[in-house]
């Protein structure tokens, strides 16, 4: 069967979902559910190489890339940081410079989001950003694929957002606005989403017929819920402030309780990997309420979808 690439993702960089199209979301996810559907899939990436950089641990992440890049003919050459020059002082625009001659596409899984940004700037060849602090576009293309197969058109379903402020939580945001759902994020204060983000995604949603916004308690936040997310409290980096994050957010961990307090058909979700009895319970996330196992399958659908589209 044929495979048209969308002209929004066509050689394009995806750094964040927030300059690209609701189109465009919509045919990485058509293209996903295809993918997920047909035992078969086409050599789309056949002659093409990816560049897989970690420069932080990964489990879902790399799998899910390297699996999908093969089977679509492609050949993913993965690098960690300590494997490469750049983790010896080699700069950024050097590093886009080289990979641009042997690779077609360069996915990065790092912290800071201006390296990232950087990497695409300098770059002859797109740029994908597989995680940074400031957003993970691939995660919420999941999330929201997820949904989709939950309910169907998610437009005007209410998705909420517990815990955290992070880069999950932005990525939902802008995934569900594009969708026109109605995401609402539970946060403490002090951890609260970017506000530039939230204000970005609500003139999104807006657009579509949905809404984006933050409250404080997770009860308001889960209330008429028909998914409701969260992830861990402590992420990569913030080891220092464990103890006090662990106080600050035990009122806003996903049970059976919080479930109760959502749609009746309410499912959970979790980017992985989860914590029993801190953000969520081994209750809730191995529960029959739990779609976490396949938002995390999903990962490789809309990743390979996304390739299909960037390189034609």
């Amino acid at each position: 069967m044929p495979y048209p690439t969308s002209p929004a993702l066509a050689g394009r960089s995806l750094l964040s979902l927030m300059n690209h199209p609701a189109g465009a979301v919509r045919d990485i996810l058509d293209r996903a559910d295809a993918l997920k559907a047909e035992g078969e899939w086409p050599a789309a990436l056949s002659g093409r190489a990816v560049a897989l950089i970690f420069e932080q641990p990964s489990t879902r992440t790399r799998v899910s890339f390297e699996v999908g890049i093969a089977r679509l003919g492609g050949h993913p050459v993965v690098l960690a940081g300590r494997d490469m020059q750049l983790g010896r002082g080699e700069t950024i625009e050097d590093t886009a410079k080289v990979l641009s001659r042997f690779v077609d596409a360069i996915v990065i899984r790092t912290v800071d989001h201006a390296k990232v940004v950087a990497l695409a700037e300098h770059a002859d060849v797109p740029v994908i950003n597989a995680l940074t602090h400031d957003h993970h576009p691939c995660q919420g293309l999941a999330d929201v694929m997820t949904i989709r197969e939950r309910f169907g058109d998610p437009r005007g379903l209410r998705a909420a957002y517990v815990g955290d402020g992070n880069n999950c939580c932005h990525s939902l945001m802008v995934a569900g606005a594009l969708l026109g759902m109605e995401v609402v994020a539970g946060c403490p204060e002090g951890y609260l989403p970017d506000p530039v983000v939230v204000q970005r995604a609500d003139v999104i949603a807006r657009e579509h017929g949905g809404s984006v916004s933050v409250v404080r308690d997770p009860r308001e936040a889960v209330a008429g819920a028909r998914a409701v997310y969260t992830d861990v409290w402590v992420s990569m980096g913030d080891e220092a402030e464990e103890a006090e994050r662990l106080h600050v957010f035990a009122p806003y961990r996903v049970d059976d309780a919080l479930m109760d307090a959502a749609a009746p058909d309410a499912i959970a979700l979790h980017p992985l990997p989860a914590h029993d009895g801190l953000e969520i319970t081994r209750a809730v996330y191995h529960g029959p309420r739990s779609a976490v196992w396949d938002e995390a399958e999903n990962r490789l659908y809309v990743q390979a979808a996304l390739l299909m589209h960037i390189l034609g």
